[in-house]
């Protein structure tokens, strides 16, 4: 896809025919007791249960599977906060192709042995994501690697899409969602199906109070770079690139509105998700709750 495409509807709909056979329907459940303190019914999409254990594996898979085989034999090379670049790392091992991981120095522990258990190279390439996007952008270049951008990109993009298809088809009385935000490709995936279907659904991105680098651009109406500083929601951290072609344009025409969450605020959403969902989220994944609560 040329840089000036935006994925639409059809877009997204070719990649769950792509991507499906690869990946789960992930539960979309109600919360009673979200529901009953809102007088609303709340209910919650549980892609942490996705392969690889996160949404990033539909629009890195989507991606992947639309390079060439002359493309794919290169290698892969990504960016990646933790989750997205344990995607690569799963498709990679179990497509047979190569994959080099460029992260931060603060990306924790147990995801870097993650990915190093699936096979993939790990490069640490900087302290903050701008610093590490150079360092891959340079070996990208050196190597003659295939990139896999994390949120940017038309493919990844549709692919995050799959995500709003499959809660409009569960729940198509749904009027507002509300989403993690960090470089955008889940919420401008998710806004892409949901406004082409149903234009009056509200939307809004959550992102934690310490560098959220979209919710700063989008007030500045321009991009932005924030300061990267440590938070319990350390996936949603990074910058957006300078270059960003996709995610601010889709987000600055399709949000309604977005929250930014305390560390407070985001460890108690974790603590209720242990002690009333019994699952142990990451922050990035709470904070969604942690906006509701």
């Amino acid at each position: 896809m040329p840089l000036t495409d935006i994925p639409n509807l059809r877009d997204i709909y070719t990649a769950r025919k792509a991507i499906d056979p690869y990946i789960r329907r992930t539960p979309l459940e109600r919360s009673g007791k979200i529901s009953r303190a809102l007088d609303a019914d709340v209910f919650l999409k549980f892609e942490n249960l996705q392969v690889s254990g996160s949404f990033k594996i539909r629009g890195a898979l989507n991606k992947v599977l639309h390079l060439s085989d002359e493309q794919r034999r290169k290698g892969l090379i990504t960016v990646s906060s933790g989750n997205h670049g344990r995607a690569v790392a799963t498709i990679a091992k179990r497509m047979g192709l190569h994959a080099t991981i460029c992260l931060a120095s603060s990306v924790p522990a147990n995801k870097i042995q993650t990915i190093e258990e699936l096979g993939a190279d790990v490069v640490i390439g900087g302290d903050t994501y701008d610093e590490v996007a150079e360092h891959a952008a340079g070996l990208t270049e050196e190597q003659g690697l295939t990139m896999i951008h994390p949120f940017d990109d038309p493919e990844v993009i549709a692919g995050q899409g799959t995500v709003g298809l499959e809660i409009i088809e569960e729940l198509p009385e749904v009027d507002c969602i509300i989403v993690p935000l960090s470089g955008g490709g889940l919420l401008s995936g998710i806004a892409l199906a949901m406004k082409a279907v149903r234009p009056a659904i509200r939307l809004y991105g959550v992102s934690m109070e310490r560098g959220a680098a979209m919710i700063e651009s989008l007030r500045h109406g321009r991009i932005v770079r924030v300061k990267e500083e440590p938070t319990l929601a350390d996936a949603l951290a990074g910058g957006l690139g300078l270059e960003n072609h996709y995610t601010f344009r889709i987000l600055q025409a399709h949000l309604d509105g977005t929250v930014q969450v305390t560390e407070e605020e985001i460890a108690s959403a974790m603590k209720f998700a242990l002690e009333d969902l019994h699952m142990a989220l990451e922050g990035a994944a709470a904070v969604s709750i942690a906006a509701l609560m």
